[in-house]
This record gives C-alpha cells, sequence and structure tokens, in this order.
C-alpha cells in the first residue's frame, strides 16, 4: 500500500468516525439520558466502536508508511474518541503527510 493510498483510506475513516461520534454524542447519548430511549446508544455505539477499530488500523498502517514518532500517532489516534477531534487530525494530517512524503515522491 502506498503512502497515497493509506492517507485516502486514513481520512476517509477519520470522517466516516467523526461523523459517528457526533451522532452517538449529539443524538443518541441525549436519547437515552433525557428521552430514556436506549436504543440508539446500542446501535450506534456499536457501529462507532466498529468504525473507530477501521480508523485504528488505517492510522497505523499511515503511521507505518510515513514513520511517525510514536507519540504523534497515540494523539492522532485518540482523536477519534474526542468528538469533533478526528477532523483536526484529519487536516492536520493530511498537510503534513502531502508536505512531507507526497510532495517528495512527486505524486
Amino acid at each position: 500500500m502506498t503512502v497515497a493510498t493509506a492517507l485516502k483510506a486514513f481520512r476517509i475513516s477519520a470522517w466516516v468516525t467523526g461523523v459517528g461520534l457526533l451522532l452517538l454524542t449529539f443524538y443518541a447519548m441525549p436519547a437515552k439520558y433525557i428521552f430514556g430511549d436506549p436504543r440508539p446508544v446500542a446501535l450506534i455505539g456499536m457501529v462507532h466502536g466498529f468504525l473507530y477499530m477501521i480508523y485504528i488500523v488505517c492510522t497505523l498502517i499511515l503511521a507505518e508508511r510515513c514513520r511517525w514518532n510514536p507519540v504523534f500517532a497515540v494523539v492522532i489516534l485518540a482523536a477519534g474518541t474526542v468528538p469533533v477531534a478526528s477532523f483536526f487530525a484529519e487536516r492536520h494530517v493530511t498537510r503534513k503527510v502531502q508536505t512531507e512524503h507526497l510532495a517528495a515522491a512527486g505524486t
């Protein structure tokens, strides 16, 4: 897998994970704790957990391809657990990878 392909997979997984976490945080959790309906948390929570695992794999593949510092990789991994943070992480990582790896490769 090339760096460009790994970046594309990371970007997609970051956005999907971020949207799932926003749904969980701002729709499912209020539905459970304000309106007493636990079903959205059960469904959206399970889906978000699965999507977060995909985000972890995509992030680790990209980190390995780009030879990231392990601390930086952990910070990017943690962004999938904080609402809205995955969107900022995706933007930061995309700029970093494009300037450091893709521009140098001429891709």
